[in-house]
Formats: C-alpha cells, structure tokens, sequence
C-alpha cells in the first residue's frame, strides 16, 4: 500500500481558506491550528499557510488588545481578484500605448535611411572618414610629448621645483648656522648627523 501523499502549499492554502469561508467567523491562531488538522494541514503547518494567505491579501488580520484575530470572507478572494484585475488591464494599456509610440518612433526613424546607392555611399564614405580619424589620432598621440602646452607645463614644472630646491637648501644652510651658534661643543657630533643624512661639503643652490 502506497504512502499518502502530503498537501502542497497550494492545497494547504485551498484548505484553510474553506474553514474562513465556511463559518465566516473570527479566528485566533491557536484555534486555527487545531481546525487546521480536521482539514488535511498539520497544525505545525498552520501559521506559515496563514501567513502566506494575509501576505497575498487573502486573509486579513488585526490585533485587538493582546490577541491577533484572522478572517477572511468570500468577497476578500473575489476583491483581490479584481483588483489583481484591473491592475493587470492597466498594465497591459500603458504597454500597448508604448509599444504603439516605439513603432511609430521606428517608421520616423526610417524616413530617410531607405536603402538606395547614395545611401550606401555615403555609409562608405563615413566608414572611411572615421578610419582616417582614428588614423590622425594615433600619429598625434606619438608627437604628444612634442606638444607645445605639454611642454610650456614641464618648463613651469621645472621651475617650482628649482625654486623648491634651493629654498630647502636655504634651510639646511640656515639650521647648519643655528645649530653651529647653539651647540658649538657639539661640532663633530653634529658634522657625523649631516653626513648621515646625506648633507655633504659639496651641497649648494642649484
């Protein structure tokens, strides 16, 4: 003997909502649990089929004071369906009445790219200009280090960071003569520092 099959969701669903639609009473949870069983759906079941129910609308629910009540009338099916409905019906005109502007936008879009010889033609002619563009492009990217602007900014370039050089110089000089003045005693202590720091004899502006 065969092992019965369980109920799909959707059967659970068909279920429940008999026991809302055959008394058309107020429910809570807990009561809906044990009704659940005597309809097929196991009372472990019952809250996620209920659940899904409210989610789509098929079954209300409201808390009053600490309890949740469910319910769900024959009409509730029947307006969700029409709404579901009417949504669609709209759906489907805004669709129609776009697609009708974007075959109306086609035909004024072919107006004047009928195919003809001067047509294909002038496509040839387009084809060829663009090559001889990106042609010139390439060559001019080869001269860019020759470019005019680019080189008037290396010159401007240079000369900041000459200007930079020597005043940093100038401030290695001007330390070297503090520190020479402050702490004289500290004369070979402070000639082993500049060496380490790569500050020789030969440093001058640039």
């Amino acid at each position: 003997m065969s092992k019965r099959r369980g109920l799909s969701l959707e059967e659970k669903r068909e279920h429940m909502l008999q026991i809302f639609y055959e008394s058309q009473d107020f429910f809570l949870l807990k009561e809906l649990e044990k009704l659940g069983p005597k309809k097929g759906v196991i009372s472990q079941s019952v809250k996620d089929v209920v659940q899904s129910l409210v989610d789509d609308d098929l079954v209300l629910k409201d808390k009053i004071g600490t309890s949740v009540y469910f319910w769900s009338l024959p009409s509730c099916a029947g307006n969700q369906l029409r709404n579901a409905h009417n949504k669609l019906e709209s759906d489907l005109s805004s669709c129609t009445k776009r697609l009708a502007e974007l075959d109306e936008q086609k035909e004024s879009l072919k107006r004047g790219r009928e195919e003809s010889d001067d047509r294909e033609m002038a496509l040839e002619e387009l084809k060829t200009i663009e090559l001889q563009n990106k042609k010139l492009k390439e060559e001019l990217a080869l001269f860019a280090d020759n470019d005019p602007a680019a080189i008037e900014a290396m010159k401007t370039a240079i000369e900041i960071a000459h200007s930079a050089s020597n005043r940093w110089t100038d401030n290695i000089f001007t330390l070297q003569h503090w520190c020479s003045s402050n702490f004289p005693e500290a004369k070979e202590q402070l000639e082993h520092m500049y060496k380490e720091v790569g500050i020789t004899e030969d440093l001058d502006y640039l």
